[in-house]
């Protein structure tokens, strides 16, 4: 894609790391080297998001590998966030709703079902550990409701 300049003067330049095909850009155009980019500082890469708590840009942010156990422990801690385990980050507060509790575990259950005999062994009783734990936490906490 061609930088171009409307009338008022911007320039539109196409900073994407991959052209139309999905091939890496060639150097030259990575690094800025045409005449509209001389002596301008080359763009950076964009931060991480961190979710809008106004934390240094800079941090560095620990992101976990994807693999599924990682994802099923990433929905029980979201159900036990809404369980009220942990507080809001933007509120400082803990917040319990049981339904969007129940839901996260529904969601697992249904993810046991459509995988089953396609996990590992460790996997499969990761599953359904985390599946007992919650669904033995929801009925204790929709009793004490």
């Amino acid at each position: 894609m061609e930088d171009e300049k409307n009338e008022k003067g911007f320039v539109i330049k196409d900073r994407r790391l991959f052209d139309e095909t999905g091939e890496i850009r060639g150097n030259e155009e990575q690094k800025g080297g045409n005449r509209d980019t001389a002596g301008q500082e080359p763009p950076s890469s964009p931060p991480l998001e961190t979710g809008g708590s106004g934390s240094d840009p800079d941090e560095d942010m620990y992101l976990p590998e994807v693999n599924f156990a990682n994802f099923v422990l990433s929905m029980s801690t979201t159900a036990l966030f809404h369980f009220g385990d942990f507080p809001d980050p933007a509120t400082s507060r803990s917040n319990r709703n049981l339904k969007a509790a129940k839901h996260t575990i529904d969601t697992l259950g249904m993810l046991r079902d459509k995988t089953a005999g396609n996990l590992a062994d460790d996997e499969k009783n990761l599953l359904e550990g985390v599946l007992f734990e919650l669904r033995m936490r929801y009925v204790k906490e929709s009793q004490g409701s």
